[in-house]
């Protein structure tokens, strides 16, 4: 996750085009909100291309849809008649970032703005020029020869978005590059990273500002292998098992409308977010109820905890610097997800204004859900229970070295669950010999292999949910549980309560965790009540979380902002979608949330945004080398009121 996998880049830019006027990629959207069909990122692209402002040469960083405001969509105008794209072109070689709307329905420019002192996330051509700025530098090719590498052809550059620059930001844009040896084709890279290189590229002039080389370290001799001719002789293999549904699945897709069981919603992939849920409703005794406008990954971030200066600066912004949409690998159905999923492809632009297809981009499928609800009666000897069943969006990302799974999970008790799978390479870091007096090198790291050390790093999702409980009337409630100390009022020690606190205001929504407290956030419509008379709510349930090992005035920390707190809570806005903001490439912070919040405006009774951020500490172990088995995070949003009993009790029995 922590850089992109130059390899792939590459081969997206290389392959063979699809007929992309076949097939359901020449259908017409159907919907506001559906994403930009091939046909209409053409079409957006030949209008930018035929504006007079346009500069040849310049690179397509993001075509995307252009949301209609979420006023009109909520008043019911879901048509698809008046789309627009927005299109963040690239003007390298002037420096210039601008941004440029396009009207859909007849092919004019509706608007046209340069967006001074920005820097768009890396784009795939610049994996491909970066290799060649750098090997052709002298210093580089001095620098290899020193560890006794010659054929720059076993060197594999990997381009990284540059972080912190202090006195090199002047203004243009720049890259990092890192440095592997790879012996051929098949071979794991990220096994023999070449230590202590780094090069600074200028991607405006096109030049290499420096090389840093702080020693010569070996290149391990560990392979890495995890395909079966590496690994050797295999297990025996288990016997079958087949996922099959002989009648079909049990849900219907109407373009990207979704209906199963009492569920309705809208998905699409955007070119940064990756996954998008949009207008997520619970049908409830025949009446659609709103739970969720939409959901999407807001940023991601990786910093790595190794103070070395060649490490130090290393904290991957994935959605920002990267775009994990455009990122997204084929998923494979009997491996990835199980045979039973229907695939969903998706278009996007290439930097240079061709239309790619994301093949098999998307899964949704159903699974067991394991055990809904039970109760065995012993006196009557008679067992009532139910199985339950799930239905899995689902999106996986290749970031570099990271793989993440992306999964939006349907209960069929009103529950919404989120869960990453985090799995792929961790990244490597040369050493020159085991340090027997610890454990790791210098506590920054832990050894997998000889001269090998994987460096601690952590995982932050940022989450932007707005949620529309009951429609956009709702307010924020905190939940604390204490116990009770008066003696008078808790004579045998044993009470205790749960207390819900109004969080008035966006300055007063910053809020983190409390495991003494079993912190939780809850989302109500106060308008709207259950048949117990409580206002109806949804609540935010936190899974696995940690804070931040950043210190306050790290450089990433202050373009990072939004992990100074695990929740925080918006008014909502149209345009604010970016917890860091929209371009974090380069940037020094202050944008996104912490420039949203400063007006503090009132969170009671009004339409709210939740923005949440769960993280992941690791601490790498052997057993995660050369390749990690997957680790789940999350977090759930619960009904709590919203119904008025358990919503799964009229789930039949399976026959």
């Amino acid at each position: 996750m922590a850089h992109r996998l130059i390899c792939t880049m590459v081969f997206l830019l290389c392959l063979v085009k699809t007929d992309l006027w076949s097939g359901t990629k020449m259908a017409s959207p159907r919907h506001a909100l559906d994403s930009l069909t091939a046909r209409e990122i053409a079409a957006a692209i030949q209008a930018v291309k035929g504006s007079p402002q346009y500069v040849a040469g310049s690179l397509f960083a993001v075509v995307a849809l252009q949301e209609p405001p979420k006023q009109q969509i909520l008043t019911g105008d879901v048509s698809a008649q008046k789309r627009s794209a927005f299109v963040v072109l690239l003007d390298r070689d002037h420096n210039r970032t601008n941004e440029v709307v396009v009207n859909l329905a007849d092919g004019s420019i509706a608007t046209w703005r340069q967006i001074p002192d920005v820097q768009p996330s890396v784009v795939i051509e610049e994996y491909v020029i970066v290799p060649e700025i750098v090997k052709a530098d002298p210093r580089l090719r001095e620098a290899m020869r020193r560890r006794g590498i010659t054929n720059l052809e076993n060197v594999k550059v990997d381009a990284w978005a540059p972080g912190h620059l202090g006195d090199l930001a002047d203004g243009s844009r720049i890259v990092r590059a890192i440095f592997f040896y790879k012996e051929n084709a098949d071979s794991n890279w990220y096994s023999r990273p070449i230590e202590g290189v780094v090069a600074i590229i200028n991607l405006t002039r096109k030049t290499v500002i420096d090389v840093i080389d702080t020693g010569v370290v070996p290149v391990s001799a560990d392979r890495g292998a995890f395909d079966e001719k590496g690994v050797g002789r295999l297990r025996t293999a288990p016997k079958p098992l087949r996922i099959v549904q002989p009648q079909g699945p049990s849900f219907e897709v109407t373009g990207h409308d979704v209906a199963w069981q009492k569920w309705r919603f809208h998905f699409g992939l955007d070119p940064r977010e990756g996954l998008v849920l949009h207008r997520v409703r619970y049908v409830d005794r025949g009446r659609e109820r709103s739970i969720l406008y939409r959901a999407s990954l807001s940023e991601m971030v990786v910093p790595y905890g190794d103070p070395d200066a060649n490490w130090a600066w290393r904290s991957a912004f994935d959605v920002g610097e990267y775009g994990i949409g455009r990122l997204a690998s084929p998923i494979v159905k009997g491996a990835d997800v199980p045979e039973n999923a229907v695939l969903f492809d998706f278009p996007v632009a290439t930097d240079a204004g061709d239309v790619q297809n994301l093949r098999d981009a998307v899964a949704l499928y159903e699974r067991d859900g394991g055990m809904m609800w039970k109760h065995y009666d012993i006196d009557r000897d008679y067992n009532e229970s139910r199985r339950g069943r799930q239905l899995v969006l689902s999106f996986i990302t290749t970031v570099g070295n990271y793989d993440y799974a992306l999964n939006w999970i349907f209960h069929q008790d009103g529950t919404l669950e989120f869960r990453a799978d985090l799995t792929g390479i961790m990244l490597t870091k040369g050493v020159q010999e085991r340090l027997a007096s610890h454990h790791g090198e210098a506590g920054h790291a832990h050894y997998v292999a000889p001269n090998l050390v994987a460096p601690h790093h952590q995982h932050f999702f940022n989450f932007r949910l707005d949620l529309d409980v009951d429609g956009t009337t709702n307010s924020i409630r905190e939940s604390n549980t204490f116990a009770v100390e008066d003696p008078e009022s808790n004579p045998l020690g044993n009470a205790f309560v749960m207390q819900a606190t109004p969080l008035a205001s966006e300055q007063k929504a910053q809020r983190d965790l409390s495991f003494a407290t079993q912190r939780k956030w809850k989302v109500i419509n106060s308008t709207v009540k259950n048949e117990l008379g409580e206002a109806t709510g949804y609540l935010l349930a936190p899974g696995e979380n940690s804070l931040a090992y950043l210190h306050t005035a790290a450089p990433v920390r202050k373009r990072a902002y939004f992990l100074n707190h695990q929740l925080w809570v918006t008014k909502f806005r149209d345009g604010e979608i970016h917890a860091s903001g929209y371009y974090p490439n380069q940037s020094k912070g202050g944008d996104g949330l912490e420039s949203w919040i400063k007006d503090d405006e009132s969170l009671a009774d009004e339409d709210v945004v939740l923005w949440y951020t769960t993280g992941v500490t690791h601490v790498p172990r052997p057993e995660e080398w050369p390749i990690m088995s997957v680790h789940q995070t999350g977090f759930k949003l619960l009904p709590v009121g919203f119904f008025s009993r358990n919503p799964a009790l009229d789930i039949p029995k399976e026959k």
